[in-house]
């Protein structure tokens, strides 16, 4: 009877070790989020859109694995030298299981609008999370840091960026008089006109910068414009102005849409503030270090004296 209680308890006391080993362990797995991974052991990840590639890169991590650029094949130049050796694993759109799971990853980071399909695929190779599209870059910054165990280094991140903004505001409501300005983000293409609105990635952008935009009833990240007569509603005090290509062809677009009357009684192209800008940068890039080079670029169109930190 005696010998019976006493196993019983031993039982009941190595239980008990267990339970106490498992929350030391998950305090210190907690831990481990949030202040990295081991140097030692470097986190393995895998990134399926832009903007998340460009958020590990700015977090300090570099990929395993990345997807081709949308232009500058394979990497964007100016993720270029960060990226230098780094594995690709198809398109954003359609990413290669098979060479994700060669590079053992510890973690892969996509998102729903392009990989929700694939998701039992991409979590049976390595823990996966998703965000849920591919042009709100903050959402983006935070879901990479919260996985890759950098939250602080994320808000580090974001709160640089929204002190460059406070300075870009400072400064164009000395030097350039009106403030918000509204902005129509203007991609030219073969045969149209595509308007970009505020859900989409420069939308957000020049949205938190402080910027407004026409149109602001409108869902969805962009509208198609066929019809020169459909110039007035894209009226604002600044075109930002996006070239799919240097094909002839899209340039000839432009200029076409450029000549017609009513893009002369427009407010932007009336008083000069019409500006071609960096494709890759505002259309492609989807992360936070693209979004700093969209300011970069607002810096120098507004002649404004160059906020780094």
């Amino acid at each position: 009877m005696i010998i019976g209680r006493f196993r019983s308890y031993l039982f009941v006391l190595s239980v008990f070790m267990l339970f106490v080993l498992s929350i030391q362990s998950a305090i210190a797995s907690e831990v481990t989020r949030e202040g990295g991974h081991d140097k030692a052991h470097p986190i393995r990840v895998v990134t399926l859109f832009q903007g998340a590639t460009d958020s590990a890169v700015a977090l300090g991590v570099t990929p395993v694995g990345v997807v081709d650029s949308w232009a500058q094949q394979p990497t964007y130049d100016y993720l270029r030298h960060a990226l230098k050796g780094v594995a690709h694993v198809g398109l954003e759109t359609q990413p290669n299981i098979e060479a994700i799971l060669a590079l053992k990853p510890d973690l892969i980071i996509g998102a729903k609008s392009r990989h929700e399909k694939i998701y039992n695929e991409l979590s049976q190779i390595a823990p996966t999370v998703l965000t849920d599209n591919v042009y709100d870059f903050k959402a983006t910054l935070e879901l990479t840091a919260k996985a890759l165990g950098k939250v602080n280094k994320g808000k580090q991140i974001w709160a640089a960026f929204q002190k460059r903004i406070k300075n870009f505001r400072s400064g164009i409501k000395k030097h350039a008089g009106k403030w918000p300005q509204t902005a129509s983000i203007l991609n030219f293409r073969a045969d149209y006109v595509r308007l970009y609105l505020q859900q989409s990635f420069p939308g957000r952008v020049l949205k938190e910068i402080g910027f407004n935009f026409p149109l602001p009833n409108k869902t969805g990240w962009g509208v198609k414009l066929k019809s020169k007569e459909a110039l007035p509603s894209v009226n604002a005090d600044v075109f930002f102005i996006i070239l799919q290509s240097d094909e002839p062809v899209v340039k000839q677009n432009y200029r076409a849409w450029r000549s017609h009357p009513l893009w002369k009684l427009l407010n932007a192209p009336k008083h000069k503030q019409v500006f071609e800008v960096n494709r890759v940068d505002w259309l492609l890039s989807g992360g936070i270090l693209g979004a700093n080079l969209m300011l970069d670029q607002l810096y120098r169109i507004y002649h404004l004296p160059m906020s780094t930190d």
